[in-house]
């Protein structure tokens, strides 16, 4: 009685539609798919590797010569010959120039016609002294009249010594007229001409400087001096020399020099580093990057630069493990290695990092690799100079 009344309140129309939806909202419940599960992050994996690392310092420097010599004449004279071509390599005693011979080969020989004559008079006034001696010796003469012979031979020896010191003088001013090399290197452009009048010890007449070995002239903080002073008491530091345009590990030579005080105001002190160039690829007053070898570290564990990320706690990687789930692991960055980067702390070898692939990876969430073997990191350290460094300018 209770459910027809019940019922009969409402339109049949009603009803039915009630029916209908109370029908659909359970099917639809029955039918809902399962949830959704984000597939494994596709990634790359690389192996950290132990290789050998270099700890260095690496700095902007300038070429200069080992010798520079400026020409300049010792006497007064005109240019008579120029008896080389500008700009080529030139031997010690290879000649030069000539200044005019006429004056100078003149006084030299008024000077070995002095030094004859006061030879012969060296000559007799020892004959006559010799003879006072013995007319001395029997009373002949007085003591008054030796002394004065005794005199007159010494001053003829003296004339005679300054005679010959005159020779010797005229001597080496004819040979200054003619003017060679007194080093092994490069001329440079000649600033006299022929018939030119120089004059003795004053202007240059031309610059030739020694190119190889070359010198390789840097400065590093006080800050470091500190750290190359420490290594370089076990033996020469090595360094790496290039070019701005060039490429690869450069030109190595030896830390050969440390300047004895810190620069003023700069705070930074000099070094110089020696390098052979035989091929003349450095020239004096070049800009190079110098790489500055301190230590060699030969057990460096050693990974791709790529694999290492920033966050806000530091440098970390993410670590695949053996259940190929990713894991975030906090490192300590080295130094830049090529394209590598020395890991202090945080990794060791043959553990595997994700390479690419990280916008996907979810820490604690598995990884599908898909390299079919792990790519090795880097293991041939690259000591050539480069602004990509972890701690730019910096050593571990």
């Amino acid at each position: 009685m209770f459910k027809s009344k019940f019922v009969s309140q409402f339109p049949p129309s009603l009803t039915v539609a009630a029916i209908g939806l109370c029908a659909l909202i359970g099917c639809n419940k029955a039918a809902a798919p399962p949830a959704f599960a984000m597939p494994p992050a596709a990634v790359t994996v690389a192996t950290a590797v132990s290789g050998e690392a270099p700890a260095y310092l690496d700095e902007i420097g300038t070429c200069t010569a080992r010798q520079y010599v400026s020409i300049t004449p010792r006497v007064t004279g005109a240019i008579t010959e120029i008896l080389f071509k500008d700009g080529v390599e030139v031997h010690a005693g290879d000649p030069l120039f000539t200044i005019d011979t006429r004056p100078y080969q003149a006084t030299l020989d008024q000077a070995i016609a002095d030094q004859k004559r006061n030879s012969a008079a060296v000559d007799l006034a020892q004959s006559e002294w010799d003879r006072m001696k013995k007319l001395l010796s029997t009373n002949a003469i007085s003591q008054d009249d030796y002394d004065k012979m005794k005199g007159a031979a010494l001053q003829a020896d003296a004339q005679f010594a300054g005679s010959n010191a005159a020779v010797e003088n005229a001597r080496l001013n004819l040979e200054y007229c003619h003017i060679s090399s007194p080093i092994d290197g490069r001329a440079g452009q000649r600033l006299v001409d022929i018939g030119n009048v120089v004059m003795a010890n004053n202007g240059s007449l031309l610059v030739i400087q020694t190119l190889d070995p070359i010198y390789a002239d840097f400065t590093c903080v006080e800050s470091d001096l500190p750290a190359v002073q420490e290594h370089a008491k076990s033996g020469t530091l090595s360094v790496q020399v290039l070019l701005p345009s060039d490429t690869g590990e450069g030109r190595k030579g030896d830390l050969t020099f440390i300047d004895t005080q810190v620069q003023d105001q700069a705070g930074r002190v000099k070094l110089r580093a020696t390098v052979n160039n035989p091929d003349r690829h450095f020239w004096p007053g070049q800009f190079i990057n110098v790489r500055l070898i301190l230590s060699v570290d030969k057990n460096a564990v050693l990974v791709p630069a790529s694999v290492t990320q920033i966050g806000q706690a530091g440098p970390y990687v993410y670590v695949v493990n053996a259940q190929s789930t990713a894991e975030i692991r906090p490192v300590k960055l080295g130094q830049r290695q090529g394209d590598s980067v020395v890991i202090l702390e945080g990794l060791k070898p043959g553990e595997n990092v994700v390479n690419s692939g990280t916008t996907m990876v979810i820490p604690g969430m598995p990884v599908n690799v898909i390299n079919a073997a792990a790519s090795p990191a880097t293991t041939q350290p690259t000591t050539a100079p480069s602004s990509a460094t972890a701690d730019a300018g910096g050593h571990s």
